[in-house]
């Protein structure tokens, strides 16, 4: 019922702010801009409105004229005023105006502009930033100018941004895919690729300038990634001087603060943010059954289980920067980073098992488990930039290091263990673990890049890069031989030690063209993989395994008109399996689910054509993209229902005959894709914005032995922002999306809406801003089903949604410092990593 009313009522809602939003001792500016010979529109010209006698102070209002050179703006203040219009090539216009107390309407009438006449100098031109931008390979949202960044993390506003999805569950995804590179400022952060959502949950996004969303990578970068890469640019601009920002912030599930600063003195520039947030997540529910289809033996059963959770978690993400100019042709800049979570779990269920057959009990267990963790990332690097008295002409040279220490400690306990005869045996498997697992990986890379222009249009790009990376994985097991001793003994034959080595040598070549209307880029990219498995302990067995791939790339973009532009492009991207879909090891800590890696896996590779559209005016932003991908060897997990007997040579110990689940990995997968992405973003009035975010997917997925799979995925983000009175803003956003599929099963569909308010005081230095989303309901539930030939699963779980929160932000100093970055510098997102979906 909400959802009917809350629609009906949006459009008044909408329809009634720029209303409300018109200030007291406010007047409307309005005017038309045209040439003096032949009256055609002047579009762009930049006009401000100040006091007058304000003697280059802070000015009331900047603007921009339109494409048809109309101007109309609303500014406060009454009294003597003075409005400046500058273009290039022009004379500067200057016009003197008095605003009467009531007054409402300053009509300029007609403004006849020009020619300056050899008297053009240096011009600054200042106006309204477009929230949007669109290159030949990528979108950029300037998260900056958008009020909302005052009180939101990073995650959340990337459901704004253009070709980016935010489902409930914080599932992000690029053009529609999991598949995707995330780094800051062009460098690469270990955690922020394995771990997307918790870290950017943890950035708050005022500290963000800009995210980049590259859906046609060239050469210079790695291949890896089918969706693409998103880039986000941390603040900065400008030339001398501080700031620094202090956060702080607190909802119904935990609390945070950080700060964000940047100080410049002589040629060193410094910047650096820290974020903390502590965080709850109690009353958290989940439950399922598995079905057996098909052939039903004394070794099948069915199965029902429920159970809960909680637990709570610290997440720590800082950053510094520096930069130091030797000259004004050299630089070098070097950064060190770090992320960081560690918290506690707690989670109980039952589980039941019944005959197929007839529906009788066959075994019966409580479980329980507790632990903890600790993920962490480290990481630094240092770049020398060279330019060279040719314009465009760089060299750069890169060194990075990373070392990713992580460690969980976990106990599980059965309670109450009954079965009757003949499965004895299976349930006697069922016995309490201590689990104590430790992980390091250890990272250097060298890259050098050179580019350089070749004559007026032409440019030629080429790097090559190498990576040397060291992980090692110590998981012990520990058990109790009877249930409720007093002991957990050591078990080395389900623990395993292994180290494992991956370097890649790359190298890359790529050609730009530039004319009046028209760019392009062609480029390839070459890639060999180097992988060293060897087990210290355990049951798995060394293995080799190396890559060769040949990455092309080619855009085309077509400038249509000073606003539209037409992009076509194609581009290969590449899954390379990392440790976790190549470690044949057999974890078999639950005995009814038992999964294991491949080392026989191939690269996974996917072809991908895109056409984009985009318009981008003052008034009016509209992108919108079409693309096609295939993949034809795609790594699919591969769920069966099997005898746990049939996995007694893969490594199972003391089978009993039963009927298992069994997930491995495999390059079966054969899909298309056909995705359609729009974003529109329409300025009602200066005060006034309303925008959209929509994404549409219909994908058909097969195995080639049988299984297959086909529908329609369509999301949509939206909402309006509106500027109120003694600057007060709110914005309503909503989200909605259909049920996904995959190959096995498919997903639920999702829901969600958010209030914000915020209040800037102190000439917008102290900003103050509540939020409120999913408030009339508590608890949200997703359910998701998943079918084999011989047995059907589903799922759902349940979990709180409702959030309320304040958050203050307070601005001293001011920020006219930022840290010079390489143009150039290394970017590694070149594996596929196991269980996070978007690494």
């Amino acid at each position: 019922m909400f959802k009917i009313r809350f629609s009906a009522v949006l459009p008044f809602l909408i329809a009634a702010m720029p209303a409300v939003a018109q200030k007291s001792g406010s007047f409307t500016v309005k005017g038309t801009l045209v040439d003096s010979l032949t009256r055609e529109a002047e579009p762009y010209a930049t006009i401000k409105i100040e006091k007058k006698g304000n003697a280059g102070g802070k000015p009331l209002k900047m603007m921009v004229t339109d494409e048809k050179g109309n101007f109309r703006q609303s500014v406060s203040g009454t009294g003597e005023m003075r409005m400046t219009v500058s273009m290039v090539g022009r004379k500067n216009i200057v016009r003197e105006f008095i605003v009467k107390p009531g007054q409402k309407v300053v009509d300029m009438d007609t403004i006849y502009a020009v020619s300056a006449e050899n008297e053009l100098g240096q011009v600054v031109i200042r106006g309204q930033k477009p929230l949007v931008k669109a290159d030949i390979d990528k979108i950029t949202y300037n998260i900056s100018d958008d009020p909302d960044a005052k009180s939101n993390t990073v995650l959340e506003m990337l459901r704004k941004v253009p070709m980016v999805t935010v489902d409930g569950e914080d599932n992000i995804k690029v053009n529609g895919n999991s598949s995707f590179k995330v780094y800051v400022n062009g460098k690469p952060n270990s955690m922020m690729s394995d771990n997307p959502t918790e870290v950017l949950k943890s950035l708050p996004a005022n500290s963000v300038k800009h995210i980049e969303v590259i859906t046609n990578p060239g050469p210079k970068y790695d291949a890896e990634g089918v969706g693409g890469i998103i880039n986000i640019v941390t603040v900065g601009g400008g030339l001398e001087g501080y700031t620094l920002t202090l956060r702080a912030d607190a909802d119904n599930r935990g609390a945070g603060t950080g700060f964000f600063g940047t100080v410049k003195s002589g040629n060193l520039t410094v910047s650096a943010q820290y974020s903390y947030k502590h965080d709850t997540n109690s009353d958290n529910y989940y439950g399922g059954s598995r079905k057996t289809v098909g052939n039903i033996s004394p070794t099948s059963s069915d199965q029902d289980y429920s159970g809960g959770s909680g637990g709570f978690g610290n997440r720590h993400y800082g950053n510094m920067e520096a930069s130091y100019d030797i000259d004004t042709l050299r630089l070098i800049s070097a950064s060190f980073g770090l992320w960081g979570n560690n918290g506690r779990n707690n989670g109980y269920g039952r589980m039941s098992a019944t005959s197929p057959a007839d529906g009788s009990l066959l075994y019966d267990y409580i479980h329980s488990n507790r632990g903890g963790n600790s993920y962490f990332s480290v990481n630094g690097g240092i770049d020398y930039q060279r330019l060279f008295r040719m314009k465009d002409r760089m060299f750069t040279l890169s060194y990075r290091i990373s070392s990713r220490p992580n460690s969980s400690d976990s106990y599980s306990v059965y309670d109450e263990v009954t079965a009757v005869e003949g499965w004895q045996d299976f349930v006697g498997r069922m016995k309490d673990q201590h689990n104590d697992n430790s992980q390091h990986s250890t990272e250097h890379t060298v890259q050098a890049d050179y580019t350089t222009p070749i004559g007026k249009i032409h440019t030629l790009e080429t790097g090559v890069k190498y990576i040397m990376r060291d992980n090692s994985s110590e998981n012990d097991r520990y058990q109790r031989q009877a249930a409720g001793g007093a002991e957990y003994e050591y078990d080395p034959d389900h623990s395993s030690h292994y180290s494992h080595r991956n370097d890649i040598l790359s190298a890359y070549a790529g050609y730009g063209l530039k004319m009046k209307k028209i760019s392009g880029r062609l480029g390839l990219r070459y890639e060999h993989t180097f992988q060293d498995v060897e087990y210290r302990l355990g049951r798995g067995l060394d293995f080799s395994k190396n890559f060769d791939d040949i990455i092309p790339s080619l855009s085309i973009g077509y400038k249509i008109t000073d606003t539209q532009n037409m992009r076509i492009g194609y581009n290969m991207r590449i899954y390379r399996p990392g440790i976790w879909y190549l470690n044949p090891y057999l974890d078999d800590s639950n005995p009814t689910y038992i999964n294991q890696g491949n080392p026989d896996l191939d690269t996974e590779k996917t072809h991908s054509v895109n056409m984009n559209y985009s318009n981008f005016t003052q008034k009016i932003n509209f992108n919108i993209m079409l693309s096609y991908s295939f993949t034809d060897n795609s790594i699919e997990s591969v769920t069966e229902l099997v005898s746990d007997m049939s996995l007694a040579d893969k490594g199972l110990q003391n089978p009993t005959g039963k009927d298992v689940i069994y997930s491995t990995y495999r390059n079966i997968g054969k899909s298309d894709n056909v995705n359609v992405s729009g974003y529109v973003n329409w300025n009602v009035t200066p005060d006034t914005r309303i925008y959209a975010n929509l994404y549409g997917r219909y994908s058909h997925l097969e195995d080639g032995t049988g299984l297959s799979n086909s529908g329609w995925y369509v999301s949509a983000y939206g909402g309006a922002q509106q500027s109120l009175p003694h600057d007060w803003r709110m914005s309503m956003n909503i989200y909605s999306s259909s049920p996904w599929i995959s190959l096995q099963g498919k997903g639920s569909g999702y829901c969600s809406y958010t209030l914000n308010v915020s209040k800037s005081m102190m000439k917008k230095r102290l900003t103050v801003s509540a939020y409120a989303s999913n408030f009339l309901k508590k608890y949200n539930r997703s359910e998701n089903t998943l079918a084999d030939l011989n047995f059907t699963s589903e799922s759902w779980s349940k979990y709180v949604q409702q959030r309320f929160g304040v958050s203050v932000n307070w601005r001293f100093g001011e920020l006219k410092a930022s840290v010079r970055k390489a143009s150039r510098t290394i970017v590694n997102d070149d594996t596929k990593d196991g269980g996070s979906g978007n690494g």
